[in-house]
């Protein structure tokens, strides 16, 4: 497998979701604390502790961002792993560059990541944070995750999802379609991409139905459980 330690280009990019990552990148971070209240990073701890990353593992983040997985995987896999962050937003891969702590520790590829182009069998664990739901073909993204994990990898993916208690979902609607458009929007000034935000996760699959795509791909042991009361989900499958 050939990846630089700067960032190599090799996407093919849905429009417009793309333009507004590249919009809102220099505020991303900053705004999804706020958005959170901060438990997002709490959320990435318990993602990097479900994909058991060894040290010397090889890693990949696919729908990188910012690379806060991919720096988090790269403090536990060590000097002797490889971490490589994939995003289809050279933007976003920038302002992932500037968090490393050594340069080369984390590789940064601008990629497609519905044909991620990375060798067969590469990685040892395959990390999505909040970026499955982004894609326009999600059968095939994970598809492509499994075709890049070594026998014996997993698999663990972060997304949103739907609280299942009516109350506290309904409040988190209300939340999700006012609140964070206005913030989001008078931060990062590109309302728009937050009114894609809770769209985007009220049209995403429900958890049983991710696990079966998982499964249909070949993943075996896919599971997955709410985390924050079902605001978001957490899917761990394996490959044989």
């Amino acid at each position: 497998m050939q990846v630089a330690s700067g960032m190599s280009t090799v996407s093919r990019t849905p429009e417009p979701i793309k333009q507004y990552f590249d919009r809102i990148a220099p505020h991303y971070d900053r705004i999804n604390t706020l958005l959170s209240f901060g438990l997002h990073h709490v959320w990435r701890r318990r993602t990097i502790t479900a994909a058991e990353i060894f040290r010397g593992a090889r890693v990949l983040d696919v729908c990188s961002g910012t690379g806060d997985l991919a720096v988090r995987a790269g403090r536990t896999a060590g000097s002797s792993g490889m971490i490589v962050a994939y995003d289809f937003s050279r933007t976003m891969l920038v302002h992932a560059l500037k968090k490393q702590n050594r340069p080369g520790k984390v590789h940064l590829v601008c990629g497609d990541a519905e044909r991620i182009a990375l060798r067969d069998e590469s990685f040892d664990v395959v990390l999505i944070g909040f970026g499955l739901r982004n894609l326009l073909n999600m059968d095939r993204g994970i598809a492509e995750i499994y075709r890049v994990l070594r026998h014996g990898g997993r698999c663990v993916c972060l997304e949103f999802s739907r609280p299942k208690n009516l109350w506290f979902r309904l409040l988190y609607d209300v939340y999700s379609f006012y609140v964070i458009p206005w913030l989001g929007g008078a931060v990062s000034g590109c309302r728009e991409a937050y009114q894609y935000l809770p769209a985007s996760i009220r049209r995403f699959p429900l958890p049983d139905r991710i696990v079966a795509m998982m499964q249909q791909a070949g993943f075996v042991n896919a599971i997955w459980r709410p985390v924050a009361y079902g605001i978001a989900a957490l899917y761990r499958g394996e490959k044989l």
